[in-house]
């Protein structure tokens, strides 16, 4: 690392502080958790798309031996839950909205016996007109899935402006953003490409499937274990779902067994907590892969429709977008309670005049949620796509348009924001260099570029670090690690701050009785917030360290220096202390040598630019496609952890492959018909090319010592870098993904 020289132990590869845990199976998930008298949970789901429930009889049910309870809306609070937009009722009241939507809750001794018992469950369904598709949704005369969508509690945020009366009821949010003068824009332009674009469905693809455990002690307080990224989140909404005090309910640590955004929503912990309650058992609840694939909070499907008006010498001019994106039955899981990618209908180019709309649909669907990259994914598939379609026509290099109109210093995007430090071009350049751009290509190769950009998200964070008797140092926070390598980031932060060998600093995850709320991980920001919260309180705790040295040494603390966990006098190793002598001293006193620290970031002053590049084949006779090499090459700032870098960039390529390539929930009259591993693809080792990763160091980030946000940066630009190379390589361009075989080979079929 270029910037290695400068730190000990920052920019030096590290082994992960959860790594021994994972490998070894000592690593405890919630599906692991078991407790004395637990029962199993398991939940009936509505075998129709939008019906209305006339009755529900559980009688039977709740007579099989091994049966403690039977929950039915009736028996649990008739609220609405959600992140923002409090839409979902805990169990379908007096319609379902979506095939796969919870109708009841049995719970009993095992798994075997409650599915047994939900079989008995007699539910009179009158099926309702349903609507799948988003555009159809829109139009008049759609049926309406949320009658009383204005009685809900939503954020403000929903509509940028005042909801216009003409607006169907299935547009539960909209929002637009103009810059310049578009009709100008247009008028000048010497060509206008237009193009609709379309995304389908998509599982995030973790591993581990949603899992609870509730415990409710005698006292009334409830213990949870659960593998949310969000832990104060969830307490509070589980909290208010079933009408307690967020203080009486404690979220516990386990893994998280993969995320990619699925885990941050309140999902089935009301339930688990309801079940527990009504039958004075711990009670767990885990989701079969077929129930992930018909139920969880999959990224959303997409519409993208592009007009661009360009000048012969390939400067754009006006930039119009219009994107619908399907919000399935619920707007529940949205953060924000909205889907809106705003800027990056734009891209990464500077476009003068620009007038781009996104709207929010529900659909009698799977209700979708946050995917790595929220919308991302889906307008730079988009985007990037067009820019091809565009130099095609104009006859012009791909390359040369990216840079022709690529964002500079000075420049602002397409929703008029500017950001200080673009590294945009340097990225072009150099993936261009590793791509071998320009060379001679054999028959049926094709290779492309792609550009995408994602800001260091903000948010807050709390961190303790702490002395132990023996020396070593142990630094506590709430970031329950999704596989993001953070809670080795704050090990190495302590440990540069501490001149510390990282061996020597345990960084653990702890339960939410021990600090404030905070905003949990998510949205690039965890290195942001959770790792200034680390160095806020490790620079305090250094202080302290030099106040109490300066005591026992009798010397100025300016002269006083921290080297291996030593503190000694400058000049005089004689005259030292060590850091466990310093802890005994504070034990001996009845304390403990300690420093908190809490950090909030809101600034977005910085964004992270990535250019990926790929070349692939295309077998004519099959339409198959064999990725012969992919380049990523990122404007990342001071690296922490290159593991956990390389990691990040890796994964994210891969699945943005998925996204390109195969994954697809694949649905029929909104029913999903992918429901196991088999039928719904995700890449494995054999499908994963060679890829070649390179960084850009600039300390200008937001994060510690000038770094940017890595985890979102890498996945949205893969699927139209594939498309675009198919295009180049037998010149069919595929405008809905995935870009399969079987579409190419239509294609190149006419």
């Amino acid at each position: 690392m270029t910037t290695a020289t400068q730190f000990r132990y920052i920019g030096k590869p590290t082994k992960r502080v959860d790594g021994v845990d994972k490998v070894t199976g000592a690593a405890r998930y919630t599906a692991d958790v078991l407790l004395e008298g637990m029962l199993w949970a398991k939940i009936l789901r509505s075998p129709h798309a939008h019906a209305r429930i006339r009755s529900i009889d559980a009688a039977k049910a709740r007579q099989v031996p091994g049966v403690h309870a039977v929950l039915t809306a009736k028996d649990v609070p008739d609220v609405l839950v959600g992140r923002n937009v409090k839409d979902l009722p805990l169990l379908a009241r007096d319609r379902v909205r979506f095939f796969g939507e919870r109708v009841a809750v049995v719970v009993a001794d095992s798994t075997d016996i409650a599915e047994e018992a939900m079989s008995l469950i007699e539910v009179d369904y009158e099926p309702m007109p349903a609507v799948f598709e988003p555009l159809e949704a829109k139009l008049a005369g759609a049926p309406v899935i949320h009658p009383d969508f204005q009685s809900y509690e939503v954020p403000p945020n929903l509509w940028k402006d005042p909801r216009p009366d003409d607006v169907s009821p299935n547009v539960y949010g909209r929002k637009n953003w103009a810059k310049g003068d578009i009709e100008k824009g247009f008028a000048e332009a010497d060509l206008i490409v237009e193009h609709t674009y379309h995304t389908p469905v998509e599982h995030q693809g973790y591993i581990e499937p949603h899992a609870v455990v509730v415990r409710i002690g005698e006292d009334g307080r409830a213990d949870i274990w659960a593998h949310s990224k969000q832990p104060h989140n969830l307490r509070k909404w589980t909290a208010e779902a079933v009408g307690v005090e967020a203080s009486d309910i404690l979220v516990n640590v386990t893994y998280i067994g993969g995320d990619f955004g699925g885990k941050s929503t309140i999902m089935d912990a009301p339930l688990a907590y309801l079940a527990a309650k009504a039958t004075g058992h711990p009670v767990k609840l885990v989701l079969t892969y077929a129930e992930e694939l018909m139920a969880a909070d999959p990224r959303h499907e997409s519409y993208i429709w592009i007009k661009a008006g360009v000048k012969k010498d390939g400067t754009i001019v006006a930039w119009q977008a219009d994107s619908t994106f399907n919000g399935g039955a619920y707007a529940a899981c949205k953060p924000g309670g909205f889907l809106a990618p705003a800027h990056q209908l734009g891209g990464t180019y500077n476009l003068p005049n620009t007038l781009m709309q996104t709207d929010n649909v529900y659909t009698n669907t799977v209700p979708c949620g946050p995917c790595r990259a929220p919308g991302s994914p889906q307008a730079n598939f988009a985007v990037e796509s067009h820019i091809d379609a565009i130099a095609e026509i104009l006859g012009m290099d791909p390359l040369e348009l990216r840079l022709k109109n690529v964002l500079r210093d000075g420049d602002t995007n397409a929703t008029g924001h500017q950001w200080l430090g673009i590294r945009a071009e340097e990225t072009l350049r150099r993936a261009a260099e590793m791509i071998g751009w320009g060379n001679p290509k054999e028959p049926d190769v094709g290779r492309s570029i792609v550009l995408f950009e994602h800001g260091t998200g903000g948010g807050n964070s709390n961190a303790r670090v702490v002395v132990e008797a023996d020396g070593t140092v142990r630094v506590e926070s709430q970031v329950y690690d999704m596989g993001a390598g953070t809670l080795t980031v704050q090990q190495l932060i302590v440990a540069e701050e501490l001149g510390l060998d990282p061996k020597y600093v345990k960084a653990v995850a702890v339960d939410t009785d021990n600090f404030v709320p905070d905003s949990g991980m998510g949205a690039s920001r965890t290195t942001n917030v959770a790792g200034h919260a680390a160095m806020l309180a490790v620079r305090q705790l250094k202080d302290l360290l030099l106040e109490s040295a300066s005591a026992l040494l009798e010397a100025p603390a300016e002269d006083i220096v921290l080297e291996e966990g030593v503190l000694h006098v400058v000049g005089s190793l004689d005259r030292r202390v060590t850091l466990a002598e310093i802890a005994k001293r504070q034990a001996d006193i009845g304390e403990s040598m300690e420093a908190s620290a809490r950090y909030e970031a809101t600034a977005e002053e910085y964004t992270s630019f990535c250019t990926q590049a790929a070349e692939v084949k295309v077998d004519r006779e099959t339409g198959q496609i064999e990725i012969l090499k992919t380049v990523s090459v990122v404007d990342a700032g001071v690296i922490i952890n290159p593991v956990g870098f390389w990691g990040q960039v890796e994964g994210g390529m891969i699945n943005g492959l998925g996204f390109g390539v195969m994954s697809e929930l694949v649905m029929d009259e909104g029913q999903v018909t992918t429901l196991h591993l088999g039928d719904y693809k995700l890449p494995n080792i054999m499908d994963i090319p060679p890829h070649d990763v390179d960084y850009i160091v600039e300390p200008s980030g937001h994060t510690p010592y000038g770094g940017k946000g890595v985890g979102e940066t890498t996945t949205p630009a893969v699927p139209g870098l594939i498309a675009n190379a198919v295009a180049d390589a037998v010149g069919f361009r595929c405008f809905s993904l995935p870009v399969s075989a079987e579409k190419i080979l239509r294609g190149l079929q006419g």
